[in-house]
């Protein structure tokens, strides 16, 4: 990051402030300044009045900036203004690629929380080598989607690393022990993918790809697609079903290993599956889950499914569970690793609902790693794990979620 970035006038722009978990991230920023945290931060978003009513919650004189996602200048404004920029605006394939634009070419870094493989494929491609060039680093997947996923594989083999001496071969993730709301944008994003790739091929054809994130030429490695059955995993003692959102963190997580100059090994193998518990209770809920994700997959493919779902039944963009529900909610990742004759354990424990509580700690977390701890200046679209890498790990213990090793 050059003198000029650093003498901008705020340290950190939180785009999206008036958005359910923007507006979560705002208070948690709000809280930590309040403990000592020094910050010149911003709020950001396209109605003044909503963004004063939420400085008015939160209890913060924070500035107020307004932009729109759709106009380059405005975007392009906000980027000259700041050291980093946070967004919550999705979903982001519709309001995010400007705004990564602007970023990309004034050096300004980015965090953001999208799952959306085709979009993080296009900005990579058409902003990896500016990024680089400017040194403006471009983290997507900074939520629950995938911080767990690429710090716990990261994580896990860093400790064989140290403690062994050794590497492994391949990281299973369990995921899916977890409870809490249903993310509203996570939805119409999903909807808005299915969409596209209702009616285009090619895109089909990349996002069944294991390794679509990989940079080009993309890969071939080990990994095939992602499980979609049910099985019983002696290892861990469990049943498993598939994870709904193992078609994301999975290819974050190779992208991370080439992007570290494949630390894990050119041969390294990903899995990502739910576990779902032990015994015919976790039979019957490893069978009801493969049913059923299946079953929604399929309604997502007709058109007027998709609209009577959006309608009458998923949660709306800005939507969101109670405070009770987020407070009272969690997550358990588990990981096993194997190779070299070993077989080593992470489990990664969270509180509040995972995909909002939890993720708004994340992705305040990261972005005030990425301005404030001591990492590799490089520029690029990035992963979490390659852009914070263990750095990161320490400031999400201190957020309420614990790395425990066995």
């Amino acid at each position: 990051m050059t003198e000029a970035t650093h003498q901008r006038a705020f340290d950190l722009v939180l785009f999206g402030a008036t958005g359910f978990t923007g507006r979560l991230v705002a208070e948690y920023l709000a809280e930590r300044c309040r403990e000592g945290l020094s910050l010149r931060w911003a709020m950001a978003g396209r109605d003044r009045a909503k963004l004063q009513a939420v400085q008015s919650s939160i209890n913060t004189d924070v500035p107020i900036l307004v932009g729109d996602a759709m106009d380059e200048g405005s975007m392009r404004l906000l980027a000259e203004q700041t050291r980093l920029v946070l967004t919550t605006v999705g979903p982001y394939a519709k309001y995010g690629s400007a705004l990564v634009a602007a970023c990309a070419a004034q050096g300004t870094d980015y965090c953001d929380l999208t799952g959306e493989v085709h979009w993080m494929r296009a900005m990579i491609d058409a902003h990896h080598e500016t990024a680089r060039r400017t040194g403006a680093r471009i983290v997507h997947t900074c939520g629950y989607d995938s911080i767990p996923s690429d710090l716990g594989t990261l994580a896990l083999f860093d400790h064989v690393e140290r403690t062994h001496g050794k590497k492994l071969e391949r990281i299973t993730h369990y995921a899916g022990e977890s409870r809490g709301g249903i993310s509203g944008g996570t939805i119409a994003s999903m909807l808005a993918l299915m969409e596209i790739s209702s009616r285009d091929r090619s895109l089909r054809k990349l996002l069944a790809n294991p390794y679509a994130l990989n940079p080009e030429p993309l890969p071939e490695g080990p990994d095939g697609p992602d499980p979609m059955g049910v099985r019983y995993d002696d290892g861990l003692g469990m049943w498993t079903g598939p994870f709904v959102m193992a078609a994301v963190n999975s290819r974050v997580v190779r992208r991370s290993n080439a992007l570290l100059d494949f630390r894990y090994g050119k041969q390294f193998r990903y899995t990502e599956l739910s576990s779902t518990g032990r015994g015919t209770t976790g039979l019957a809920r490893a069978s009801a889950l493969t049913a059923g994700l299946g079953s929604f997959m399929v309604l997502l493919q007709n058109t007027r499914a998709r609209s009577l779902l959006a309608k009458r039944v998923l949660p709306k963009p800005g939507e969101g569970p109670s405070r009770a529900t987020i407070e009272q909610g969690f997550f358990t990742s588990r990981f096993v690793g194997h190779g070299d004759g070993i077989t080593a354990k992470l489990t990664i424990r969270g509180k509040r609902d995972p995909g909002y509580g939890a993720t708004a700690r994340m992705i305040s977390e990261s972005a005030l790693c990425l301005l404030q701890d001591d990492l590799p200046k490089q520029g690029g679209v990035l992963t979490p794990a390659s852009a914070m890498g263990m750095a990161l790990v320490p400031r999400l213990e201190k957020a309420g979620i614990r790395f425990e090793y066995e």
